[in-house]
C-alpha cells in the first residue's frame, strides 16, 4: 500500500508543523485528566479513504488512544453517518484532530471523485488513471485514494516509466530519435509511452515501437481513427481536459486508458467532522 516508515516520518513532520511546541489552547483549557470519545462523521455523502492514516495520526499523538473504524475502507457513506471514533485523553484527541481530518477528508474527496469517473466509463474497456499532478508530499496517499475509489495509477514518478512528451520530442529531434535513445538506456522491463498530438505523430510513434501512445487533446472522432490505426499494437491512452461530462464519450472511442489530472490536482475534500463527548474523572 505504502511505505509505513515513510508515512510515519511524514506524520511526525506534519504534527510538528501543526503542534509545534504545544497545543496552547487545549493545554490551557482542558484538564489533563479529562477523557472522552471523538465521533468522526460524514457531513455529506461520499467514499471513505484513509481510515488507517487517521488512526496512525492519533496513535502518533498518543499511543494510548483507541481508534475504531465504523465503516470499511472504500465504503460509500451518507450524510450524518458515523465513520469512526477515537477514545482516550481529550487533550490528545484535540491535538491530533486537524491533521487526521485533513488527510481523511482529502483522501476521501479523491476516492469520491474517482468513483464518479469510474462509474462514468462502466461497461467500456477503458480504465481511469491518475497523473503526477498531486500535492507535494501527499502523492503516496493520493494515489492510494484513487485506487480506493476504483481508479488505477499511472506512473508513480519520473523514474518508473518513460513518457516522451512534446518537449522531449523537440529536444531529441523527433519521436524516432527519442524512442531509440530511451530504448537504448532503459531496462528491458520498462515501458515507453509517447505523447501524440496528431495522427501523423501516432504513426511515427508506432513506427518507433512505442509501447503506449497517449492521444493528447484529440477530438473523439480523431481518437477513433487513432485507435483503428494502432490496431492493438500499443496501449492507447487518452489525456487532456477530461471531465465527467466528456469521459463517457472518450471511453466509447475504444481507448484503453483515460488519464484524469483532476482526480488529485483540484479535488474537493469530503466534509468530515469530529464531535467530542467527554467524561470527567
Amino acid at each position: 500500500m505504502w511505505n509505513k516508515r515513510e508515512l510515519q516520518r511524514k506524520i511526525e513532520e506534519w504534527l510538528q508543523e501543526d503542534i509545534g511546541f504545544g497545543d496552547v489552547t487545549t493545554m490551557s483549557t482542558i484538564p489533563g485528566t479529562e477523557t472522552g470519545t471523538g465521533i468522526l462523521y460524514a457531513k455529506e455523502a461520499g467514499i471513505i479513504a484513509g481510515l488507517s492514516v487517521a488512526e496512525q495520526v492519533f496513535a502518533t499523538v498518543d499511543p494510548a488512544l483507541s481508534f475504531t473504524s465504523r465503516v470499511q475502507e472504500g465504503a460509500r457513506v451518507e450524510k450524518g453517518e458515523q465513520i469512526a471514533d477515537v477514545s482516550g485523553s481529550v487533550r490528545s484527541i484535540l491535538s491530533g484532530e486537524r491533521l487526521a481530518l485533513n488527510l481523511l477528508q482529502r483522501m476521501s474527496g479523491i476516492a469520491t471523485l474517482t468513483r464518479q469517473y469510474a462509474d462514468a466509463v462502466a461497461g467500456t474497456k477503458a480504465r481511469v488513471v491518475d497523473t503526477r499532478k498531486t500535492t507535494p508530499g501527499l502523492r503516496m496517499l493520493e494515489k492510494y485514494a484513487v485506487r480506493v475509489g476504483g481508479g488505477h495509477n499511472h506512473r508513480y514518478g519520473l523514474y518508473d516509466a518513460v513518457m516522451v512528451k512534446d518537449n522531449h520530442i523537440k529536444g531529441a529531434g523527433g519521436i524516432a530519435q527519442a524512442v531509440a535513445a530511451a530504448r537504448a538506456a532503459i531496462p528491458h522491463t520498462m515501458k515507453i509511452e509517447v505523447e501524440a498530438e496528431s495522427l501523423g505523430q501516432v504513426q511515427e510513434a508506432l513506427a518507433a515501437g512505442a509501447d503506449i501512445i497517449m492521444l493528447d487533446n484529440m477530438p473523439n472522432e480523431t481518437m477513433r481513427e487513432a485507435v483503428a490505426m494502432i490496431g492493438g499494437r500499443a496501449v492507447v491512452e487518452a489525456s487532456g481536459g477530461v471531465t465527467l461530462e466528456t469521459i463517457g464519450g472518450i471511453a466509447q472511442t475504444g481507448v484503453d486508458v483515460i488519464s484524469v489530472g483532476a482526480l488529485t490536482h483540484s479535488v474537493k475534500a469530503l466534509d468530515i467532522s469530529l464531535d467530542l463527548n467527554t467524561r470527567k474523572r
